[in-house]
């Protein structure tokens, strides 16, 4: 087992995974969020009541589980005029990218978070980037973070390792790896309390969880879980 990890934990069902996995894996486990001007200020709550509850119902785990940090880093947000930090409609864009692309983001997360985890002493970053259920985003591809792997290695003369657990797995496989990692209470931690809408609706609770229904963020979430549940909701 490793020594430290820190997790870019945003408070959604994938990074609640990626913390999980990353408990299941190291001695010490910090989170990191960033502020970058979303449209809505949800997820940074869910992320406590996320936290709040993986130290309550998982015991085991709870040593392990360090220090929140959050980042302010709303100047960064105001660059992209992006479907997630101003009030725009949620389409395909001329480049063929979703409007929620807010550009090298994942960049600029992995970035700060290399060197805050520097400074806290931690080797390995955690990351719930995915190429195979996904909305399009550069970013996202096993390609590009190993590109950033490298490049934060050789700018600041370290040796930091970017685990993405979820890079291969489908949205209904994430949901297996919750049902592997910590049965049906960390399935519960994840429809109750994360956050995933784009709209930030936290209204309707739904089998797979709170949100609008209909933006592809949701629509995504939806199909991963119906696809789960059909298959007997199994473990990874």
């Amino acid at each position: 087992m490793n020594d430290g990890a820190l997790v870019l934990f945003s408070g959604g069902q994938d990074s609640t995974a990626c913390l999980a996995w990353a408990l299941s894996r190291h001695d010490r486990v910090e989170t990191l969020g960033f502020d970058y001007g979303q449209r809505h200020a949800v997820e940074l709550e869910a992320r406590r009541r996320v936290r709040e509850r993986i130290a309550r119902e998982f015991p085991q785990w709870a040593p392990r589980l360090g220090e929140d940090h959050v980042l302010d880093i709303r100047s960064f947000g105001t660059i992209g005029e992006t479907a997630m930090t101003s009030e725009r409609a949620i389409e395909i864009t001329g480049k063929g990218l979703p409007s929620t692309y807010v550009p090298g983001r994942n960049l600029v997360f992995l970035t700060y978070a290399a060197a805050f985890a520097d400074r806290r002493g931690l080797k390995v970053l955690v990351g719930g980037m995915c190429e195979t259920d996904f909305s399009g985003y550069p970013d996202c591809r096993r390609a590009t973070i190993d590109a950033m792997e490298r490049t934060l290695n050789l700018g600041m003369e370290q040796d930091f390792r970017i685990d993405t657990p979820l890079m291969r797995l489908t949205k209904a496989e994430t949901w297996a790896l919750a049902r592997q990692l910590g049965g049906e209470p960390l399935v519960a931690i994840t429809v109750e309390e994360s956050h995933t809408c784009y709209l930030g609706e936290r209204g309707t609770l739904h089998p797979w969880g709170h949100g609008c229904g209909t933006c592809p963020a949701c629509e995504l979430r939806q199909k991963g879980y119906d696809t789960w549940a059909e298959a007997g909701r199994p473990a990874l």
